[in-house]
């Protein structure tokens, strides 16, 4: 074989082993490449089942708006299945108001932007959904094939937000404003007023004796009563944003469409008679008064606590003073709370001290002048100011807390000192005791009375209570209450009739013994025919029920021979006898004790 031909041999050898290792190559590259894609498709399918069960809402969409695949995750807060989502364009699940934003959002992710956005969805009902998106480039062999969605659902974060909001500005009992609310509206109010030269008036209110309604039926009765109260309260003021609930039974308020102080009085007036007509609370009716402290300010406008605090101060002063009304403040008022604090100081020295004694006021048969009964009445022996009257410091004692203590000396007491008389051989007669509506509202009142009796060793009969009208407003406890204190033996007057609890309805069940009529229809009794007329009807109406009826603060000839056309029964004031010491009323007692009055000589007098 010459040299080309082993050659042209040696290349075609070379040449098949070439075709040879190529063929190897490409069914080793073809068996590759169906492996490759085997695992990937495996990959994809463990991909795809990840993402629908993942517990991240996820979405994916394609480069055409196409949603791919969806999480399980996302499925219920779009309220579908995910056969009813695969396939829909991205603008079929977003709300109409986010529209625009969803599209910004799909293209400029497309171009490579990772973006953060609150948009709304849509729900297959039609509701919007809050929800907060972050989208990313979704990436399929080195280029984007389309978008991720990851999205948080936020509406239960916002309706928890807003509960947050509403439990700090809003009464969760009334749902209105609270004091939080109300402080930064009337600050806001305060600066816009200055801009405009504008009067603003802020009212401070409480319903009087709110706590004997709670003790009385209940707590649920006292929020039914505090729900009623801010439904006429919006009734009167329509925007309740302008009102507030700032603790128990306490309101406040402003206004700002006055010219005139006259004219802020003349609405919160307004206010006021809207609680005339009487509340249904769970079918028991119950009347209800409130008290209501005004300020207002104009040229210079105060700081919203100032102002709030006049108002405040002005309503203390006017319950010191009598309740049910309404009281404007003035610059004067400022001391009274240094004041009340120096006195509730000096009255728990007072009872350590024993500094508080009591007098004795005669009351006397109109009939016969005769001496039928006294009435306690304590007084302040203070080493500085001498002898103080019960109206300087009982309602400082009803606020502190100290009446308590106080009424329960007095009872003791008057009892130990009318047994005291009695084992002295002096004639035996009643003793009234003022019964505050605090010891009324204690539980164990009846059982503490009948054990100071027994203490001091005094009948019953010889015990009559004074209580107020008010503490009739509870009927069916009062009456429980004093048909026990009746059983006892001991006597109930109604003290000061007249002025307090506007129904009669419960003179017809209470077991009571005799009205007092107020010094106050008295007074004025020969000179104002409606004082006449009061009095002349409280007397025929007492008679009709049986009912004993006694006048106090009786001074001049004129107003006993007035009693005495209308039958009163009995009297006491200083036309018989000032309040005496213990020591003048025992005295007293021991002499001779008929009164000459009108229409009576004295030796009448003695004589019956």
């Amino acid at each position: 074989m010459d040299h080309w031909s082993a050659l042209a041999l040696a290349s075609a050898v070379f040449a098949a082993l070439l075709l040879g290792t190529a063929a190897f190559l490409l069914v080793l590259l073809r068996r590759e490449r169906q492996r490759s894609r085997k695992i990937a498709s495996a990959v994809d399918s463990d991909w795809i089942n990840l993402l629908r069960e993942s517990p991240i809402s996820l979405t994916i969409i394609n480069s055409d708006g196409i949603v791919e695949n969806i999480s399980s995750q996302l499925l219920p807060m779009l309220g579908t299945s995910s056969d009813r989502v695969f396939g829909l364009h991205f603008r079929d699940i977003v709300h109409a108001d986010s529209a625009g934003q969803a599209a910004s959002l799909f293209a400029r992710t497309l171009s490579g932007e990772k973006c953060v956005a609150d948009v709304k969805l849509l729900r297959s009902d039609g509701a919007a959904i809050e929800a907060h998106v972050e989208t990313s480039p979704y990436m399929r062999e080195g280029a984007i094939a389309g978008i991720v969605v990851f999205t948080q659902d936020q509406s239960d974060q916002k309706r928890s937000m807003e509960r947050i909001r509403y439990m700090a500005y809003y009464d969760d009992m009334t749902g209105l404003p609270n004091r939080r609310f109300f402080m930064n509206r009337l600050t806001e109010r305060l600066h816009a007023a200055a801009q405009s030269v504008t009067r603003v008036a802020v009212w401070y209110m409480d319903i009087d004796r709110f706590k004997l309604v709670n003790a009385s039926y209940g707590r649920d009765y006292g929020d039914m009563l505090l729900l009623q109260v801010a439904e006429r309260l919006t009734r009167w003021f329509p925007d309740s944003t302008n009102i507030a609930r700032v603790e128990g039974d306490e309101f406040v308020g402003m206004f700002d469409d006055f010219e005139r102080d006259d004219q802020a009085i003349a609405r919160i007036e307004g206010v006021t008679k809207q609680f005339e007509a009487p509340f249904e609370l769970g079918g028991v009716t119950v009347h209800v008064t409130v008290s209501v402290g005004l300020a207002t300010c104009g040229s210079e406008y105060p700081d919203a606590n100032v102002l709030l605090k006049q108002a405040d101060t002005a309503l203390h002063r006017l319950k010191e003073n009598g309740r049910n009304g309404c009281l404007l403040y003035d610059p004067a008022f400022e001391h009274t709370a240094i004041n009340k604090l120096t006195l509730q100081h000096e009255l728990m020295e007072a009872m350590s001290r024993r500094q508080f004694l009591l007098y004795y006021q005669p009351q006397y048969d109109l009939r016969s002048g005769r001496l039928v009964g006294f009435e306690a009445l304590i007084r302040w022996r203070h080493p500085e100011r001498g002898m103080v009257p019960p109206s300087h410091f009982i309602p400082a004692a009803e606020e502190s807390g100290l009446i308590m203590t106080l009424g329960d000396w007095v009872l003791f007491e008057a009892c130990r000192q009318n047994r005291a008389w009695q084992r002295a051989g002096l004639p035996s007669y009643p003793i009234s005791v003022n019964l505050s509506i605090r010891q009324f509202a204690q539980p164990n009142l009846v059982g503490r009375i009948a054990e100071i009796l027994d203490e001091t060793g005094l009948a019953a009969p010889y015990l009559k209570l004074e209580i107020t009208e008010s503490i009739a407003m509870d009927v069916e406890r009062a009456t429980a209450i004093l048909e026990s204190l009746s059983d006892l033996g001991v006597g109930i007057s109604v003290d000061d009739f007249g002025t307090g609890y506007s129904s009669f309805s419960y003179l017809k069940r209470l077991p009571i013994d005799c009205l007092k009529i107020d010094r106050s229809f008295v007074r004025d009794i020969h000179q104002d025919p409606n004082d006449r007329a009061i009095v002349a009807a409280i007397i025929a109406m007492a008679h009709n029920l049986q009912i004993g009826v006694i006048a106090e603060g009786v001074e001049t000839e004129e107003q006993v021979r007035f009693l005495q056309q209308h039958a009163c029964d009995e009297m006491q004031g200083y036309y018989g006898s000032p309040p005496l010491p213990a020591e003048e009323a025992g005295t007293m007692l021991g002499r001779d004790h008929g009164l000459a009055i009108a229409g009576l000589d004295n030796d009448n007098a003695a004589a019956l």
